[in-house]
């Protein structure tokens, strides 16, 4: 992993970042996948009645065990289509910040209902 920051992408408009759909939502199942190219657990998310429960893929082996995630509040960009990854169809893209070991999860910093819009 790289230590220099990450290029600062092109600008873009208030109404395109509107576009992206990122919500809480509380893990409820996690285990490993070791089909995975890269180490990688599989996430299922309950992001709430309106949206449900998703299934992800992320590289998150560096700090967390599957254990160690059920329970846990993430935020997740749910209006992306669904990805192939492997065997897995990842269908939220759960968001995380890269540090020198690998990646940290974003999350609430108080207990939100999940489905919450970040605004």
């Amino acid at each position: 992993m790289s230590t220099q920051p990450d290029p600062l992408s092109p600008e873009i408009g208030f109404d395109d970042f509107l576009k992206v759909d990122i919500r809480a939502g509380r893990i409820v199942r996690a285990e490993p996948f070791p089909e995975a190219r890269k180490p990688a657990i599989k996430l299922w998310v309950d992001f709430g009645p309106e949206i449900g429960e998703r299934k992800s893929s992320a590289q998150l082996t560096a700090h967390y065990t599957p254990e160690s995630l059920v329970g846990r509040m993430v935020m997740g960009v749910v209006n992306f289509p669904p990805r192939q990854i492997g065997p897995v169809r990842s269908e939220v893209l759960v968001l995380g910040a890269y540090d020198d070991r690998g990646v940290v999860l974003i999350a609430p910093d108080k207990d939100v209902p999940p489905g919450a819009r970040m605004c």
